[in-house]
């Protein structure tokens, strides 16, 4: 049997000789640099408790709507795969389903992430991954789970990280981050991030329930609009003093409005009331987009933006499933008019530092890298969900580089609720990066000892100089 292409060395690499040679040995200098991981989706419970791993489906299907979307996409019904509100599913038969289907994933970023995970992570010879031998992997692996050095604290330090960050409801005590950050046993850093979409967003599901909890909650007295910003701020504090680095907005639009106050108010009471139209919704949320902004200024937390997601497209999985089970599209985007009274006012503010991402990769050449190549405090946000694969991600420094060079990259994100995927991912993006240096040496375009300089500057300190780690 010949060895799986998830363990080849030259994986992502150029297929060129020459060039190939030269990337090589770019990666030699990064691939084992640590991961710093500044935006992502893990539960920070989950590290805090050390809980086991339930089950291979939970482990590595369940949780990834990059997985079950192109299941459902070829017939599988997202309730047999434990998604979402199907938890009563076999998690057996689930894992029976994933490895019928397993070719579906073939040419995939996911495809590429699990079969990495499988040979690197877990072990697993990946050319037996199919129905006939579905059982006997499952119970491998379901051995492996319930081993004690496979709990997400040992994986935490296995898998070489460093910096760690969640995202969290602006009212959550963040008592889980507490007792990380107190145990001197566990030497990571995992970063509450702040992400008040919830509290922002008219139409979303109790709105007003959970906007009026939060100035009740934090709003120091103070109602209606006045004590919905004061409380926002105060929270942002209590993140701060937890830790936060960073405030994560996955907003409609990249638009930011600076609006009359008096004219915020009468639309957030009307929010509240359920009586605001989809026009005075968007731009509510812009208004807080751009007094987002104020705050950062005010408070130094990272602003990134999220923006350009059609999010729970199909309303039936959303009746039947919930939010985030892989129904999320992306939608054309503008920046440049969209963001200018933001930028207008604080585009050149002293340690603000404003991270925009995009699923269009058309923005990036047209409009992203030449906002981030005149303000310092626009950082080009790196390939993001459906553009996180090396593909996409070779394009994205194509786009950026010739206008806003490397120093004005977030560094990789990786964006994930799979545990397991974080190592694949990130070794993904440095063999990319490797590559594309690697071309810029072979044209002449660089010198070597730059690229060598380039690589561990894109890898290790832009992640940390864009999140202000």
């Amino acid at each position: 049997m010949s060895a799986s292409i998830a363990a080849h060395p030259d994986r992502l690499l150029p297929a060129d000789p020459g060039t190939r040679a030269i990337a090589r040995s770019l990666l030699a200098l990064v691939e084992d640099l640590p991961i710093v991981s500044p935006h992502g989706h893990v539960d920070a419970a989950v590290l805090a408790d050390n809980t086991p791993f339930p089950d291979p489906t939970e482990l590595l299907i369940s949780p990834d709507h990059y997985v079950t979307r192109l299941l459902h996409a070829n017939g599988v019904d997202l309730s047999d795969l434990r998604v979402g509100r199907g938890k009563d599913a076999d998690p057996r038969e689930a894992w029976r389903i994933f490895c019928r289907h397993w070719d579906l994933f073939d040419g995939t970023a996911s495809g590429y992430w699990l079969r990495s995970e499988f040979v690197n992570v877990l072990g697993v010879d990946d050319s037996r991954i199919d129905e006939e031998h579905a059982d006997e992997l499952y119970d491998r692996l379901q051995a492996l789970v319930e081993d004690p050095g496979f709990r997400p604290r040992q994986l935490f330090e296995r898998f070489g990280i460093e910096v760690l960050a969640t995202t969290d409801d602006p009212l959550d005590d963040l008592a889980a981050h507490a007792r990380l950050a107190a145990d001197e046993t566990f030497a990571g850093r995992v970063l509450p991030t702040f992400r008040p979409d919830a509290y922002v967003k008219f139409h979303g599901a109790g709105f007003a329930e959970k906007a009026q909890r939060l100035v009740d909650t934090a709003g120091d007295g103070a109602a209606g609009y006045e004590g919905y910003l004061r409380a926002l701020a105060n929270r942002r504090q209590h993140f701060i003093a937890h830790g936060a680095v960073s405030a994560d907005h996955g907003t409609l639009t990249a638009r930011a409005l600076r609006m009359d106050p008096a004219e915020a108010a009468r639309l957030f009471e009307k929010g509240l009331r359920g009586e605001a139209t989809a026009a005075e919704a968007d731009a509510f949320e812009a208004n807080m987009t751009y007094q987002f902004a104020r705050m950062a200024v005010e408070d130094g937390l990272v602003m990134t933006l999220h923006p350009g997601v059609f999010r729970n497209h199909s309303p039936e999985s959303f009746a039947r499933y919930g939010a985030d089970t892989g129904h999320d599209i992306p939608f054309a985007m503008e920046y440049t008019r969209a963001l200018q009274p933001l930028l207008a006012d604080f585009g050149t503010a002293k340690d603000f530092h404003l991270v925009l991402f995009t699923i269009d990769e058309t923005v990036f050449s047209r409009e992203i890298a030449p906002l981030a190549g005149f303000y310092p405090s626009v950082f080009v946000g790196a390939p993001w969900w459906f553009i996180d694969e090396p593909d996409a991600m070779l394009r994205f420094r194509s786009a950026v580089t010739g206008t806003a060079g490397f120093s004005r990259s977030s560094g990789f994100i990786d964006d994930t609720r799979a545990f397991c995927s974080i190592p694949a991912r990130h070794d993904a993006s440095r063999r990319t990066e490797a590559s594309f240096l690697a071309r810029l040496v072979a044209e002449h375009r660089i010198t070597e000892d730059r690229a060598v300089e380039i690589i561990v500057d894109v890898v290790d300190t832009a992640p940390r100089r864009a999140f202000k780690l």
